[in-house]
């Protein structure tokens, strides 16, 4: 085989890599899914005001991820990364029952 085949048989491919890499690094930490087992066991909710207040009767009205001391995103975030699901997203206007008020 010539050089310049063999060049070209490794560029295809690397071009190709080259082309979807940034989406592969774009896409980032996974979203907590409220199907998710954990989150299940900590009446974890993407909306705050969906909490079932019978059964988690520590939530208060206003309490959200974006304004728990767990939250590492900014308040004005959507989805921020949590300890306390390894690091996953969860939605700032999302609650759930490990949530402490921000200092």
């Amino acid at each position: 085989m010539n050089a310049r085949r063999q060049f070209m048989l490794k560029l295809i491919p690397a071009a190709g890599l080259a082309a979807v890499a940034p989406r592969l690094l774009a896409a980032g930490p996974d979203k907590v899914s409220e199907a998710d087992q954990q989150a299940q066991s900590l009446g974890y909710k993407l909306d705050a005001g969906k909490v079932d207040k019978s059964k988690f009767p520590k939530f208060a009205a206003g309490q959200a991820c974006s304004g728990c001391q767990l939250f590492q995103g900014k308040p004005a975030d959507a989805f921020a990364p949590c300890p306390i699901f390894a690091g996953k997203l969860v939605a700032g206007k999302g609650w759930c029952s490990a949530w402490v008020k921000k200092a």
